[in-house]
């Protein structure tokens, strides 16, 4: 019997504290309905501009396609050639209409390649 007794004891104490616990916490704050009423306005108001947002999105699909589909490579092929974007002033457009890019920094000296004449021995004065 007092094998019985015990577990259905510890059981009523740990139920109690469960019964105790006040409804407050139930539902929102006066605060947090008041966001979600402004949040609601602000998303009815604004859905006539992301329905036309969404269509004009859809008439340019095509273009956009196309163009990522013709300039995709060559935009690859300049940022081969750029290292770091942030090294760089930004493009200027000159007068005969080409666009330059000038370094910020000059670029690091390449190492030359040697001549036969480092093979030999030779110094040039």
């Amino acid at each position: 019997m007092k094998r019985i007794i015990a577990p259905i004891f510890v059981v009523c104490l740990s139920a109690a504290p469960v019964l105790a616990q006040d409804k407050d916490d139930e539902g929102f704050s006066l605060m947090e309905e008041g966001a979600k009423l402004f949040f609601k306005g602000i998303m009815q108001e604004m859905e006539p501009a992301m329905d036309d947002l969404k269509s004009f999105a859809e008439t340019m699909e095509p273009a956009m396609r196309q163009f990522v589909r013709e300039m995709g490579p060559a935009l690859a092929d300049v940022l081969k050639k750029v290292d770091d974007l942030t090294l760089y002033h930004p493009p200027e457009l000159l007068p005969n209409g080409d666009i330059i890019m000038r370094r910020k920094q000059p670029a690091e000296p390449t190492p030359e390649a040697p001549t036969d004449n480092a093979d030999k021995g030779e110094v040039e004065l």
